[in-house]
């Protein structure tokens, strides 16, 4: 009767003790997503004041180079939260017909299309302009991605935001990276940025949705600086 009563009084300690750790679990959780809306707020709040001048900058330096040829931002769908769209944000660095035109350079550059097929995107990109270009290399062209920031669609820092053509190639790890919102920039934007395949990029997601913390998230905040004023690859 004892052995009986003893081993009652330790599963219910464990009960208690399991219970204990939820709620901190819980509690850390809520503390977490708090802080990082607020973190995002704020950095939402700075790009916006810096995107407006940027914008005008950009706009006359297309009108002067004469590739104002389409509209200043690139809006596209992209795969968010829990698996729901939203409205992406850039600045275009493409030509117009930019999928014709990859499609067509792809059918024709066997080279090309096994490189697209490993890494979803090319060093030498015919679609891209010569302006295009060097907004991609300083990164400038993500800052309209403060919007989508500010309207509570992407963080700061998370996982890549994915195009929907790529949700069938995302596999098993879809469920897990659509966890959380897409980021401006992330962990595996310091970890190999461009230069990572397409395969790399959603194990690093993984990993970042399965450790993501406010001190993570300050790490590759700080690592993203370093690495843009290094120009070591484009977000």
């Amino acid at each position: 009767m004892a052995e009986i009563t003893t081993r009652i009084n330790i599963d219910e300690t464990t009960k208690r003790v399991n219970s204990n750790k939820n709620v901190i679990h819980k509690s850390n959780y809520i503390f977490y997503n708090i802080t990082k809306r607020c973190i995002d707020i704020l950095a939402g709040i700075v790009g916006l004041i810096i995107l407006i001048p940027m914008t005008i900058a950009i706009y006359i330096i297309k009108l002067v180079k004469k590739e104002n040829d389409g509209p200043l931002f690139y809006e596209q769908l992209r795969i968010g939260k829990n698996g729901k769209k939203y409205k992406f944000y850039k600045y275009r660095t493409m030509c117009i017909n930019a999928d014709e035109k990859l499609a067509k350079y792809l059918e024709e550059n066997e080279e090309a299309r096994r490189e697209y097929k490993k890494y979803k995107k090319l060093k030498n990109d015919p679609r891209i302009s010569k302006f295009g270009n060097i907004l991609r290399k300083t990164s400038i062209d993500e800052f309209p991605q403060f919007i989508n920031i500010i309207k509570g669609d992407m963080s700061l820092v998370g996982p890549r935001p994915y195009m929907l053509r790529e949700q069938e190639e995302m596999g098993r790890y879809y469920s897990i990276i659509t966890k959380c919102k897409p980021g401006l920039t992330g962990y595996w934007q310091v970890n190999g940025r461009s230069n990572t395949s397409f395969e790399d990029r959603l194990e690093l997601d993984e990993y970042y949705v399965e450790h993501r913390s406010t001190i993570l998230d300050l790490k590759i905040i700080l690592k993203t600086i370093g690495q843009i004023i290094k120009k070591n690859g484009a977000l």
